[in-house]
Order: C-alpha cells, then sequence, then structure tokens
C-alpha cells in the first residue's frame, strides 16, 4: 500500500457493516481495502451471547463473529489494516489521469493519504454516556460500558445497570449469575427490550428494577462507592451502595470523518438515500446511518447494499470517450 496506489473502494469499519461490504467487494473483484479503525470488531465485541443471528442457533459471542466476518473477507481477497482514517479529503473534480470521475482521499493516522474512487463509511457508533460529574474520571474506575469485559471484577458485588432496552437486560442477565445484586435502573416507565428479554429479566431473582430513576450523582474520588439517583416521578432522592455501573443507555454515531461535507441528521446520523450520502462515491452502512434498528444483522445487510452500490457507481463513473 502506497500513497500513489488508487484503490476502487476503501472501507472504513471493521464490523458487521464494513466486513459484508468487503466480502461483496472482494468477490465482484472490486480493488478494495479495510480499515478496522481503533475498534477492530465494533461494539460487538461487547456481546457476550448472540442468540438472534441466523445460522447459530446456540449462540455466539460477538467477538467469535465478527473473527469470522473477518476470515471470510480475507479468503476472497479483502486487505485488512488496523489503522485510522482521521480524515476526508472530498474531490468533486474528474481525475483525468484515471479516467474516472472522481477520486478521494482518506488521511490515515500514520499521515498515509490513499486515494479511491468510492468510500464506504461503516463507523458504527459509541456508548452514550450519563453527561454528569466525575463520569470521565471514573471511567474504568466503577463506571463501564461492557459488563462481558469487566463484570468479572465485580463478582459477589453490588452493581447497578442504566438503560432499558435490549442492551441493559443482556447486561443485567450475565451480571445476575456474577454479582450477589444488580440493580436496573431505567429512566421510562417501562423497558424497552425485547419480551424474550424482559421475561428472562423479570424472572431473575437478584435483579431490582427502578422505573422512573435517573442518576443524578457519582460518589467516589479515585473509584466508585456508591451513586445517587432520584425518582423522576416524585423527586425523592435514592443512595445505591453499588461498587460499578454498566451504562447501557443508546449511542451516538461515529461521524466526527464525516463533517463538515456529509449530511448529518439532527441525532448526528448519516443521511442516505439507497445507502449512498450526498457526496457522489461515498456511501454509509451500520449503525453510523441506522438510528432505529441497529443489530448485527441489518448492519450486515447494509454493508452488502453499499457495495453493490458502489459495484454500479464504479460502472456508471467511467468517463467516457467514445462519443
Amino acid at each position: 500500500m502506497s500513497s500513489r496506489e488508487i484503490f476502487d473502494c476503501i472501507v472504513i469499519g471493521g464490523g458487521p457493516a464494513g466486513y459484508t461490504a468487503a466480502i461483496y467487494l472482494a468477490r465482484a473483484e472490486i480493488k478494495h481495502i479495510l480499515f478496522t479503525g481503533l475498534q477492530p470488531g465494533g461494539q460487538l465485541l461487547s456481546t457476550n451471547n448472540i442468540e438472534n443471528y441466523p445460522g447459530f442457533h446456540n449462540g455466539i459471542s460477538g467477538y467469535k463473529l465478527m473473527e469470522y466476518f473477518k476470515a471470510q473477507s480475507e479468503k476472497f481477497g479483502t486487505k485488512v489494516k488496523y489503522n485510522s482514517v482521521v480524515k476526508i479529503n472530498i474531490n468533486r473534480k474528474p481525475n483525468l489521469n484515471t479516467k474516472f470521475i472522481n477520486t478521494h482521499e482518506t488521511v490515515l493516522d500514520n499521515s498515509l493519504k490513499i486515494q479511491t474512487k468510492a468510500i464506504i463509511l461503516a463507523t458504527g457508533a459509541h456508548p452514550r454516556s450519563l453527561n454528569i460529574d466525575k463520569e470521565k474520571q471514573l471511567i474504568g474506575n466503577g463506571l463501564y460500558t461492557c459488563a462481558n469485559c469487566d463484570g468479572y471484577f465485580f463478582k459477589g458485588k453490588k452493581v447497578a445497570v442504566i438503560g432499558g432496552g435490549d442492551k441493559a437486560a443482556e447486561e443485567s442477565i450475565y451480571l445476575s449469575n456474577i454479582c450477589s445484586k444488580v440493580y436496573l435502573i431505567i429512566r421510562d416507565n417501562k423497558m424497552k427490550a425485547s419480551k424474550i428479554m424482559q421475561n428472562q429479566v423479570l424472572n431473575i431473582n437478584n435483579v431490582e428494577i427502578f422505573y422512573n430513576h435517573k442518576v443524578i450523582k457519582l460518589i467516589g474520588k479515585q473509584k466508585l462507592k456508591a451513586i445517587y439517583c432520584k425518582n423522576i416521578s416524585s423527586n425523592r432522592k435514592y443512595l445505591f451502595n453499588v461498587e460499578a455501573i454498566f451504562l447501557a443507555i443508546g449511542q451516538i454515531p461515529n461521524t466526527i470523518i464525516c463533517k463538515p461535507n456529509i449530511k448529518l441528521d439532527k441525532n448526528g446520523y448519516i443521511i442516505t438515500k439507497s445507502n449512498s450520502t450526498n457526496i457522489s462515491g461515498i456511501f454509509a452502512a451500520g449503525d453510523v446511518q441506522d438510528s432505529i434498528y441497529r443489530q448485527a444483522i441489518t448492519s450486515a445487510a447494509s454493508g452488502c447494499i453499499s457495495a453493490i452500490e458502489v459495484e454500479k457507481y464504479l460502472r456508471k463513473s467511467v468517463i467516457r470517450n467514445d462519443f
């Protein structure tokens, strides 16, 4: 890989969307490369057991599933690099040297600049934070976003999970097998998790659910000692003596490299039509453009669609000199 080399497509992101796109690009013999970014495998790495991905009736860990994705893409010829793309230089003018309408430039974390005819943004999203005092200070010291990664360190202890969706339910189920007590703190008056996940949580003796509550204060300097929560309905405050909390309150799309040229919606997700962005030759797939479904399988499907759209784009965008 050199700065003079021109790719047909660069895939940015090593999650389900990115690897699926790469598989389809490879099988179409489109010259491409995939940059995984800082978190190869994406958010699935924090999922202990995926039970709803077709083909794995006994479930599979997020880590193992992404290893399969990667191996399959490499089998067909995908080049996987563990760099991050830190900037995209948009070019709207024809590149006559390549007989192509235009080529964009990606800048890597090692300052290398790579030219490409098309880009698939599959950068995913990252966990949303509470936005309260001491949160940054206590990350890794009692505040976590992955029970599977850090729950073991609190074996036999009291912990709390913040959130009411599938992720929060899954974290609670996992922690209930390790910890003596799990407080599930939900801001709404009901769980948003799927019915099957709700039923599992409701049938666990050491999981206690608190609806209409939100965390308002973290107690501890070098290490979390407790949290204060407020009942939204009554305004009463409650102290929970826990040694760790696990955040599962949603996500924020990773779109820093998109600004200011690629259009985003009010929540920061990339706006797409048939997975194409407002910039010719740039496509988006997975959680970075999906604020509704946010599932591994929908991300994979989105990656497939993006790759097919890239193939169409490449066919149509060669400068015609025969008229």
